[in-house]
């Protein structure tokens, strides 16, 4: 068991090396012996995990891939609200992260081998499913497509990944939370735009209750005047049941 671990260790280490170097230098320069050396282990090593260097960036395609994976989990919130903060997941990765955003450049480039998962493809699927079901709840606004609204995400996602490999600050919060803030009230209407936090922020996020559809949407008033609104998906109402009062906040589930 020992040596097995061992041996996990050893290989993860290479796939973080390698990751750091393709992303510094680019697949064509950083040289095996490097990345051994950076990792802490001997070229021999190396070989025994990855007979060559296209095999070692498929490792990394493939770790960028689970973090892509987990990025784009299942959440508790609407669809748009999962969008959001997933968009800023990725982003801020794509700042801290060597591994994903080595995989990203990998994933398409012209190293790219059979085996390697197409990244951005996958992120460009998710984000369409994911506005599809948004659309679905009637969420968008009447005059709002699915597919326009994914497009506007990709690009922006895209953009925000070229441009932070010259300059850090598009790798930010700051810009993709205002992009958030400019989109919302054309994608889902002024009234609506409380349902969402735009920062993405997860302690800034409204609490909400995820029930079985068809749900309907009550936002409750502040506590402070700093808090934003609390949104809580609810059952439908029967027809004859008189709306809630509002004298003041109500429980949520988390």
């Amino acid at each position: 068991m020992a040596k097995q671990e061992r041996a996990i260790r050893t290989r993860n280490a290479l796939v973080e090396s390698a990751a750091a170097l393709f992303d510094r230098d680019g697949f064509e320069v950083a040289s095996l012996a490097t990345i051994s050396a950076r990792a802490g282990v001997s070229s021999g090593a190396l070989h025994f995990h990855f007979p060559s260097k296209a095999a070692l960036a498929d490792a990394v395609v493939a770790a960028a891939g689970d973090r892509l994976v987990r990025i784009t989990r299942e959440r508790e919130a609407l669809p748009l609200q999962s969008l959001i903060d997933a968009s800023h997941e990725l982003v801020q990765g794509l700042r801290s992260d060597p591994v994903l955003r080595a995989g990203f450049a990998l994933s398409t480039g012209p190293e790219r081998t059979r085996t390697s998962r197409d990244l951005r493809r996958m992120w460009c699927e998710w984000v369409e499913g994911v506005v599809l079901r948004a659309e679905r709840a009637g969420l968008l606004a009447p005059d709002v497509t699915a597919s326009d609204v994914a497009a506007a995400v990709v690009a922006v996602a895209a953009g925000h990944e070229a441009l932070g490999h010259q300059d850090p600050r598009w790798l930010e919060r700051a810009p993709l939370t205002r992009f958030w803030t400019f989109l919302l009230p054309r994608v889902v209407g002024a009234a609506r735009v409380g349902l969402f936090v735009a920062s993405g922020d997860p302690e800034a996020e409204p609490s909400r209750v995820v029930v079985e559809a068809p749900p309907h949407v009550v936002l409750e008033p502040p506590r402070t005047a700093a808090e934003p609104p609390r949104v809580v998906v609810a059952p439908p109402r029967a027809a004859a049941e008189p709306p809630p009062a509002v004298a003041g906040p109500r429980e949520t589930v988390e």
